[in-house]
This record gives C-alpha cells, sequence and structure tokens, in this order.
C-alpha cells in the first residue's frame, strides 16, 4: 500500500509498505480521505519539537471498517461501517482521563505526531476511538470534521454564548473556523490577522468584523466594535507572542481567554491586570468528545467547511502539494488527500 512519509525534516515521498493486519481492539480501515494540517508542515520543517522521525503522517482521516476484532468492539460498529477517526490516543486511567478530559491525558499521543499516523492507503486504530460518519456526509468533509473540533474545544473552553463578542487571534483554518463556530452559535466574531487576503476571505465566510493589526488599533477597534467593553471571550489561534500579550488588552472585565497556539517562547503577562478584570484564561489542547457536534454542524450547513477547502489532491500529489504549501502557505487554507476515491 501507499503512503505519505517523513523520513526526517524536509524529506517527505510517498512509498510502499505492508497493509497492516487487524489486532485486538482494532479495526483495519480503508482510509478514504485525509486531511493535510499545519501541523503536517511543522514537522516538514522539523520546526513542531513534539515529532519523532521517521513517521507516517496524517491525523484528519476517514474511511471504510474493512475489518474489526469483534471480542474488544465496545461501539458495536461492523465491516463496511463509514468512520471519523479521533486521532488522539490516551491512556484511560490517569487523573484527567478519569474526568474525561482525554485531550489532557498524562501520555497522549498524537497519530502522526507521536505515532504514525495514517495517511495511508490503509490504517489500523482503536476501535473505541472511531466515530460513525452519517452516510449522506462527503467523504471530503469528513476529513476536514477534526480541525473543526479543534475550533469547537477553543469556543467551548471560553463557554461562548449567544450575543456576546469573541475576538480571534489568526485567520488561518482554526482561526477562521472558530470564527464560524461564533457566528452559528449566535455570537459577534471578530477576526485579527495581518495578512488582508486572508481577513477578506474571512469576510466572505460569514465573520462579521475583521482587522488588519498591521494597518489599525487593534485595541481601539475592538472597544470601538463592542461599545467599549472589549470581547468577552478572546481566543489566540497564532502562538505568536505579541499576540498573546494583546488579549489582555481586548478583553472585557470579568471575560475570559483561551489559548490555542503554540508559542515557540515564553510570553511576559502583567498579572495585576488579570487580577484587575478578574479574566479566566484556560489552555485548549485539541479536543475531547467534540466529533459528534462538528458532524452535525457541518452536516446541518451550520459551519459550511467546505468554503475553507483550497483543493483536493491525490496521495501521489500529496508530497509535492505538501512542499508548495510550505513554500507558499498564504496560498492554502485546507487541502484533503482523496487517498480512496477515484
Amino acid at each position: 500500500m501507499k503512503a505519505i512519509k517523513y523520513e526526517k525534516p524536509w524529506d517527505v515521498a510517498c512509498i510502499d509498505m505492508e497493509k497492516p493486519a487487524c489486532g485486538k481492539g482494532q479495526a483495519l480501515l480503508k482510509i478514504m480521505t485525509a486531511g493535510i494540517c499545519g501541523s503536517d508542515i511543522g514537522a516538514f520543517r522539523g520546526t513542531n519539537g513534539l515529532v519523532s522521525y521517521p513517521r507516517i503522517i496524517g491525523h484528519e482521516l476517514a474511511g471504510i471498517i474493512e475489518e474489526i476484532d469483534e471480542s474488544n468492539n465496545p461501539k458495536g460498529f461492523k465491516v463496511g461501517d463509514e468512520v471519523i477517526v479521533d486521532p488522539y490516543l490516551y491512556c484511560g486511567h490517569c487523573y484527567p482521563c478519569s474526568i474525561k478530559r482525554t485531550n489532557c491525558c498524562t501520555s497522549l499521543k498524537t497519530l502522526g505526531v507521536h505515532v504514525d499516523g495514517g495517511m495511508r492507503e490503509y490504517f489500523l486504530h482503536p476501535a473505541n476511538m472511531l466515530v460513525k460518519k452519517p452516510a449522506n456526509m462527503d467523504w471530503i468533509l469528513a476529513a476536514m470534521a477534526e480541525p473543526l473540533t479543534i475550533s469547537l474545544h477553543g469556543v467551548h473552553r471560553g463557554n461562548l454564548k449567544a450575543g456576546e463578542y469573541a475576538a480571534i487571534y489568526g485567520a488561518g483554518t482554526i482561526g477562521v473556523l472558530a470564527g464560524m463556530v461564533a457566528e452559528a452559535y449566535g455570537a459577534h466574531a471578530i477576526v485579527i490577522d495581518i495578512v488582508q487576503e486572508r481577513l477578506d476571505f474571512a469576510k466572505s465566510v460569514g465573520i462579521e468584523h475583521v482587522i488588519n493589526s498591521a494597518k489599525e488599533d487593534v485595541v481601539a477597534k475592538v472597544m470601538e466594535i463592542t461599545n467599549g467593553d472589549g470581547a468577552q471571550l478572546v481566543m489566540e489561534c497564532t502562538g505568536a507572542n505579541p499576540c498573546i500579550r494583546q488579549t489582555l488588552d481586548v478583553v472585557s472585565n470579568a471575560g475570559r481567554i483561551t489559548f490555542t497556539g503554540w508559542p515557540h517562547k515564553e510570553t511576559s503577562l502583567p498579572t495585576d491586570v488579570i487580577t484587575k478584570k478578574e479574566i479566566d484564561i484556560r489552555g485548549a489542547r485539541t479536543s475531547a468528545g467534540e466529533f459528534e457536534e462538528a458532524i452535525e454542524l457541518i452536516t446541518s450547513g451550520r459551519v459550511d467547511i467546505r468554503k475553507i477547502l483550497t483543493k483536493t489532491v491525490t496521495i501521489d500529489e500529496a508530497p509535492e502539494t505538501i512542499i508548495d504549501i510550505e513554500k507558499n502557505p498564504g496560498n492554502y487554507l485546507k487541502v484533503v488527500v482523496k487517498v480512496g476515491l477515484e
């Protein structure tokens, strides 16, 4: 079978490897579609410190069950079922797992990062970590459910409510999707970025407000939009230190901040502002239990995720596409690899 592998940073290839055999508690999937994520590009560059090499990439996955271990199949899946993969492997017995915050597992492993992923024609995955794909859900959109869960998790961690303002730093995939979720929730999204083309795109998919931080005073603009209150929720999706610091200035008194981006170095924060405004600050890592809602938002059309699809490619075209995304990131939001689709 074919698979996309990083032998080392800057070395990507479509390789041939043996088709795996189904084991205890596992399902063998024929992968139909697989998304290329920004973290895959970081791994290609060698800037994602969590990735070890060599590594088969891919964690945004959808496929068909070809074989399953019936002795350990808690969700009752059967051969032929169409499923979406939850890619965050957890231990199930540490403290976070015991309170159902499995994304915080002390030994969390992510497909394509800590262990080999599923951008290949056949893939083994624990049967209890599969989610049923509705029959009417397009395979391309199914592979895009996982990035939506990341945005959903940040919104959930921030307890966003209808009528509130959500200021979102970053008009990449996660930021734009977070804005689309906010609008679907009946809130008012404000997306902040330095690239005007991305902000124009955000407006085109229904984001109510956008701010170009390279040209405008972000704090003043947010205060103008929110009638002087500030945003009740601020989501930081870039990992850029200046943006992380500025979240404290645009959040409302008694507001909430969720940090979704991964900074490369520490950010100095004025704790007196946190105390004065009584700000709730929360991390938002990956997702936990959000796949069903993501699927509902997509299939109902409340979040038109197809709008962020840049292109689809074959598995043979994936290596050159990854190289081009790395060179020209501004030209892409989401690319889906048609692994098993004609």
